[in-house]
């Protein structure tokens, strides 16, 4: 077996080591995503069953992710201290027993207590994936492994209603909650089975070197301005994604007269498409000096298709090739941002960093479906696509501003 050459950090891993943890932490971080969308494909039926408008249940939305937020910021220093792997069986116990109470809960009330469990499951993983990747891949995979790491999430995210939708129609909503329940179970045993390669012993902190500037202890990464501008753009990231995943079918829909069903299809294709432009973009982050043109150019090209889709003629046909070719640009990009925070993280602070930076993730997430909502409740459907254009063009200028600040504490002192 091949293996790479070995650094003076790090021994040389083979392609079998690297593929296994690879695997291990993809399969978690599907888990992750999928039960971000736990409640969003099942809204017609929570809808009748509690009796509450499309706000309330977007509320529990809210909840998931303000909670997720909290904890994925705090999360990241458990993980350097303590290490990955138990925060990790934590996560994924909490997301599966909160999708068992989601199944069983009796009140609207008792569906917001399990979003705040489920929130605080979902706030582990990005903490503890780019941990486990960043100090167990061999740095001449890490371009591959943050693909692979992108596609389980865009899976994830095209599994929810592939397989809820169709439990709940066959069965009914809380029998599709339990399935998902089962599903994050599984995963947790299949995880626990090879426990030992997701063994890693806690970052030691860092001696001091002498000169070295105040503030480089557990906190000092606060202080370098590319972390809070990489915060700033998963931030943005996250709400045009929110917006294509809960709004943008719709308000396709009401534009181009596209049938119910071929809406619905629209965000499968946009995941499933955006799953192999992250695949292709493992291979151009090969070469870190190019990460910000890779993403200024796959969110400007996506900007152009959603310019398109709100104010271009188009017949119905034509709405879901394009949702698949704006996922497909987006997905490009991937890797190449997530390259973006690598270098942004200082030496034995990766949980620290990745924590607070992937809680954009989150608030983008709470905020969007506020943002958006107002639109679609007044019809401005093609206020929903503009909104779009608009934070992607703020998310390459965000981009091409990473080369210019500061990557560490002592740039500023």
């Amino acid at each position: 077996m091949s293996s790479t050459p070995a650094s003076p950090s790090r021994p040389a891993v083979s392609l079998r080591q690297d593929a296994g943890i690879i695997g291990l932490v993809g399969i978690a971080h599907l888990i992750s995503h999928f039960s971000q969308l736990l409640l969003a494909p099942l809204f017609p039926w929570l809808k009748d069953a509690f009796q509450v408008s499309y706000t309330q249940l977007g509320f529990l939305m809210t909840i998931f992710f303000v909670v997720s937020c909290a904890v994925q910021a705090s999360s990241g220093f458990v993980v350097d201290r303590r290490g990955p792997r138990p925060v990790l069986f934590g996560g994924l116990a909490l997301l599966g027993t909160a999708a068992f109470g989601f199944a069983t809960a009796p009140s609207y009330g008792v569906m917001a207590l399990w979003a705040a469990v489920a929130g605080i499951g979902n706030g582990v993983f990005h903490p503890v994936d780019y941990t486990l990747l960043n100090r167990k891949v061999s740095p001449g995979r890490i371009g591959h492994a943050y693909s692979i790491h992108g596609v389980t999430g865009s899976l994830g995210w095209a599994l929810a209603p592939a397989l809820l939708v169709p439990l709940a129609i066959a069965f009914s909503w809380r029998v599709a909650l339990m399935g998902a329940g089962t599903l994050a179970f599984v995963v947790l045993a299949v995880l626990w089975w090879h426990r030992e390669r997701l063994s890693l012993t806690p970052a030691a902190p860092k001696a001091a070197a002498p000169g070295a500037a105040a503030g480089q202890g557990s906190f000092g990464f606060l202080r370098i301005p590319a972390v809070w501008l990489c915060f700033w753009f998963f931030l943005l990231w996250s709400m045009v994604l929110t917006a294509v995943q809960a709004y943008a079918p719709q308000a396709a829909r009401f534009l181009h007269d596209v049938p119910m069903a071929m809406a619905a299809m629209c965000l499968t294709i946009y995941m499933v498409c955006s799953a192999g432009g992250m695949l292709a973009g493992g291979f151009l982050a090969s070469n870190p000096a190019r990460c910000e043109s890779i993403v200024g150019a796959g969110f400007g090209a996506a900007a152009l298709v959603a310019l398109a889709i709100g104010f271009a003629p188009l017949p119905a046909l034509a709405v879901p090739v394009l949702f698949g070719v704006m996922g497909l640009l987006s997905g490009l990009a991937g890797p190449s941002r997530d390259l973006l925070v690598k270098r942004s993280t200082p030496e034995n602070a990766s949980g620290r960093v990745y924590g607070v930076v992937y809680s954009g993730l989150d608030i983008g997430q709470a905020i969007a479906p506020l943002l958006f909502g107002m639109l679609m409740d007044r019809q401005h459907y093609q206020g929903v696509w503009l909104g779009l254009v608009a934070i992607q063009l703020l998310l390459i200028t965000s981009a091409f501003q990473m080369r210019r600040v500061p990557r560490t504490a002592a740039a500023v002192a």
